[in-house]
């Protein structure tokens, strides 16, 4: 059952509880009948079209009233819209992580401690998972996809922006879920309201992981309401560094792609940097290129000075630190590729960063020293994605540099556990002055 609105902690714990009863069995369903699930889940999204469109329909509606009366950021609103061409992707999105391993219950290594005592590391599934998020329909399917594939549990908490949109989709996932009875339809559960995300954060002894995707007001805010490890990413201040031996014209593409093929995504630009040779021979046309697609510029003095004529309002130190999630752009002029790398480690948030540039040793050199989940050369950050990575989708986009990094797919949903299978040994006979020594020895995987 999905809690509503309004519904009181005790209600939230029961749901909890029941759904990390479906964690447990949902491990040890086989891959085959999971993936009957998947495709069951696909062709009920399908089905439900209509209905699923409508709804978004009357969310978006709201939606636009809000970001008018400045009640609602516009990139919201941008991230809730849903059409025909939008739910099919994300159907094809279910079934593209149906045709994906399963990440669970692989054995990672074997080792013979002794004759008739052998170990085995053993990925498994996290259990419950908790994610919550802002507008973006895409992220129920796509979670729900994910959680189901690895073996994980999950309840969804979706922002009041897309309640109608939510409701919808779950409604349809949890009817792929009943078509395949093996599998608990208790896997995929919701919630609704400030109140029950309260009494969820506080399930420390039951849920196993919180996913915040969203603002970096939204992520800050979950973790610093709850002892349940979380999983994510704060901010997305994404650099794009053009270097003494950039092509000009690769260079503008890069730039406006990183900007503008999705300028609400936390994997667009939010600061171009150009080494002092490339913006002598080219800032003031790129400039140009930029202010004419609509893009707004804040420079340094040195970037300004190099392109007069270019509207450019002056930068602070507060941009080089600034998600706009809109198109305006910092920009500013660097001596090096090592001064570039400093500004990047000290202003960016560890998403992604990319270097432009025909000088390969330079390019090795910006993708060994930048400090990011994803470091690239002469491509565009808006390729941070799971989808893109070859995940078939993703949970989030996480910073952290324990457990999962960069975009979190089916193998960020699972960790290990050991397993010793023995045949009557106790640690007395390794122990002490006639200690009987251990092998050690690494077996090949099964």
């Amino acid at each position: 059952m999905n809690a509503p609105a309004g519904a009181p902690q005790p209600e939230v714990a029961r749901l909890a509880a029941g759904a990390k009863d479906a964690a447990r069995e949902l491990a040890l369903v086989p891959t085959i009948v999971k993936d009957r699930a998947l495709e069951r889940i696909a062709v009920r999204l399908g089905e439900r079209e209509k209905e699923i469109l409508e709804a978004n329909a009357l969310d978006v509606g709201e939606a636009e009233k809000a970001v008018a009366g400045g009640m609602l950021a516009k990139p919201l609103l941008d991230r809730l819209k849903l059409d025909a061409a939008k739910l099919a992707g994300m159907i094809a999105g279910v079934r593209a992580v149906k045709a994906l391993d399963d990440p669970s219950g692989k054995v990672v290594a074997r080792t013979l401690l002794d004759d008739g005592l052998e170990l085995r590391k053993v990925t498994c599934p996290l259990g419950l998972l908790a994610v919550i998020f802002e507008s973006r329909p895409d992220a129920v399917t796509q979670i729900s996809a994910l959680a189901i594939k690895s073996g994980n549990a999950v309840i969804l908490k979706g922002g009041h922006e897309a309640a109608r949109t939510t409701a919808v989709l779950v409604t349809a996932i949890r009817e792929g879920l009943r078509d395949v009875p093996e599998v608990p339809e208790g896997a995929v559960e919701s919630v609704a309201g400030r109140a029950e995300v309260n009494a969820l954060l506080a399930l420390d002894g039951i849920v196993d992981l919180v996913i915040p995707r969203g603002s970096n007001e939204l992520v800050r805010s979950i973790q610093a309401r709850t002892r349940i490890p979380v999983l994510g990413h704060a901010e997305g201040v994404c650099h794009v560094y053009i270097d003494a031996a950039a092509d000009p014209e690769m260079a503008a593409r890069i730039v406006l792609d990183s900007k503008l093929q999705y300028v609400a995504a936390c994997n667009a630009a939010e600061t171009l940097l150009v080494h002092r040779d490339a913006a002598v021979r080219f800032l003031a046309p790129l400039l140009r290129t930029l202010g004419e697609a609509g893009i707004q510029l804040r420079g340094c003095p040195e970037s300004r000075r190099l392109a007069p004529g270019v509207a450019m309002v002056e930068a602070t130190e507060a941009d080089w630190r600034t998600e706009y999630s809109a198109p305006v752009l910092a920009v500013r002029v660097v001596e090096s590729v090592d001064e570039a790398i400093a500004h990047v480690n000290e202003f960016g948030s560890g998403h992604t960063d990319t270097i432009v540039t025909e000088d390969a040793a330079a390019a090795e050199h910006f993708l060994e020293r930048v400090d990011a989940a994803g470091v690239y050369h002469n491509a565009s950050t808006r390729f941070a994605d799971g989808y893109r990575y070859g995940f078939g989708a993703e949970v989030g986009i996480s910073t952290s540099k324990i457990h999962a990094r960069g975009p979190v797919g089916l193998e960020g949903l699972v960790t290990t556990k050991y397993k010793l299978y023995g045949s009557g040994q106790v640690v007395a006979d390794y122990s002490g002055p006639n200690a009987r020594p251990f092998l050690h020895r690494k077996l090949d995987k099964p």
